[in-house]
Order: structure tokens, then C-alpha cells, then sequence
């Protein structure tokens, strides 16, 4: 079983209305990018595993006849429901529940997706079965993962703010063992089952007024950052946001692009 506390749903919980509010700014483009991919028809079955506050439900659920959402944290679940309710979606049924042991039959959707989700599984291998589990022979999966911090700018960015209130954190180095090796993700879907697998590179730049918004879109969505809040306590805490605030209002540049990097992955399931 994995320790990374990414693969509980507290902090997810704890991070829900800000991640709603905040994460589509980073998360839409890679969504979008997905579901060209899929080769989506008004007739499609969609199934959305680790949905999150549904990103990439609500962008599919114009376009297909039914979105199938499924995520471990009721609070996001909650605002994936609330968002399809303000905009007048009605083909999204949304559950609670757990995307190593999908509550869904053989065999019963067109394409599947996973942004951002999978690749914290405990036991990713059993995430790529079940979603392999469920798909109809000729369906299409496309799974989402980032790539090293190296590679991504805006995450560099973060981690230096991280840095500069705690020392002790240091930019994550590259998991070879993880999703952000292309090969090892291309092993697991294969491992699978899926077919024609190719790992697709995508990445997107986010503009910032200034240090402000970038702390607001960035840290109210993030759950590492909950947990570091509670760990320290709130006295602590309030001094390391002056400290973060302070070193982004020294480092980004007001309007300059900081692009981040993600891997797609892209499977199919072989015709029977």
C-alpha cells in the first residue's frame, strides 16, 4: 500500500471549495486535450474515475448521451453536483466511491478517464484494471499524469515558495517508479490490458496579475498544502504564508506565462 497521504481522501476533502474555485484554471486545458483523444459521439457512455470536483465531466457531458463520475471525497462529489446543477447538466450521475473497486458492470462504456487521480492510487494497477474492467471492447482510456517538477515552471515556482517558508522542502526530484517515467505508464496500461498505447507529452502556461492571484490559485487548491497547515498549527502557518506570499511577490514577474507539463495516457481496449 502506498504512504503518500495524496491517496487518502481527507486532504481532498479539506480542499474542496478551492479546488473547485481554482484548479480549472491548470486542470481545463489537459481535460479538453483528453477528450479529443476519445472520439466522443452524442451516443457515448463516459465513466470519469478520481473526478475530482468534475473538471473533465462537465466539459465531456454536452457531448455524449451519459457521464458516469465516481470519486473517493463526498465534499467533491458535492461540488461536482452543485456545478452540474448551476449550469443545467442532467446526464451526470455522480458517486461516491472507490476507483480500485469501480460499482459499475462489464463492459459498459465507450471511453474512460482519469485526470489527476490515478496516479495517487495505493494500488494503481488494480485503477487500470477496473477501468479496463468497464469499458467495452474498442473503448478508449486516456489517463492523466504530471510530469517531473523539472519540467514545469509554475510547479518550480511553487516549490520555491514552499522553500522559502520551509526549508526543509525541496523540489521533488524526478520518481522514476511513478507515472512520470512514460515508460513505466506505458508498462502499467499495457499490464492491463489496453492496446496502442501511446504517452502524449501536453503542456499548458498560466498568466497571474500578480503574486496575489497566483497564491489564490495556486494554494487554495492544494492539498499538500492543508496538510502542512494542520501539521504546523496556525501560528506557524500564518508565518509561513508571509514568507510564500512574500517570495512569489520577489519572484514571478506580473503576466509573465509559466507553463506546467503533463503526461496522457492513451489505451485501447482490443475488440472481442
Amino acid at each position: 500500500m502506498s504512504a503518500n497521504p495524496l491517496a487518502a481522501a481527507e486532504p481532498w476533502d479539506l480542499v474542496a471549495d478551492g479546488y473547485a474555485e481554482f484548479a480549472p484554471a491548470v486542470m481545463q486545458p489537459f481535460s479538453a486535450r483528453a477528450l479529443e483523444f476519445a472520439g466522443l459521439t452524442p451516443g457515448s457512455r463516459v465513466v470519469d474515475v478520481a473526478a475530482g470536483t468534475g473538471m473533465l465531466s462537465l466539459l465531456a457531458a454536452p457531448r455524449v448521451a451519459s457521464v458516469a463520475a465516481i470519486d473517493f471525497s463526498a465534499p467533491m462529489i458535492a461540488r461536482l453536483n452543485a456545478a452540474a446543477d448551476a449550469a443545467g447538466v442532467t446526464n451526470i450521475e455522480a458517486t461516491v466511491g472507490d476507483g480500485q473497486a469501480l460499482p459499475f458492470p462489464d463492459d459498459g462504456f465507450d471511453a474512460g478517464f482519469s485526470m489527476f487521480g490515478l496516479m495517487f492510487f495505493p494500488e494503481r494497477a488494480k485503477g487500470f484494471a477496473e477501468l479496463f474492467r468497464v469499458l467495452r471492447p474498442g473503448a478508449t482510456a486516456v489517463v492523466s499524469s504530471w510530469a517531473p517538477v523539472l519540467e514545469s515552471p509554475l510547479m518550480r515556482m511553487m516549490f520555491g515558495a514552499f522553500h522559502a517558508a520551509d526549508p526543509s522542502i525541496q523540489e521533488p526530484q524526478p520518481n522514476y517508479l511513478s507515472l512520470e517515467n512514460p515508460e513505466v505508464f506505458e508498462t502499467e496500461m499495457r499490464g492491463a490490458g489496453f492496446e496502442a498505447v501511446s504517452i502524449q507529452r501536453h503542456s499548458t502556461s498560466l498568466r497571474f496579475a500578480g503574486a496575489d492571484e497566483m497564491w489564490e490559485t495556486m494554494v487554495r487548491s492544494s492539498a499538500p498544502l492543508v496538510l502542512m497547515r494542520r501539521s504546523v498549527g496556525e501560528t506557524v502557518w500564518a508565518e509561513r504564508v508571509e514568507a510564500m506570499r512574500a517570495y512569489l511577490t520577489e519572484h514571478y514577474r506580473p503576466g509573465h506565462p509559466l507553463s506546467t507539463t503533463a503526461f496522457l495516457g492513451i489505451g485501447h481496449k482490443p475488440e472481442a
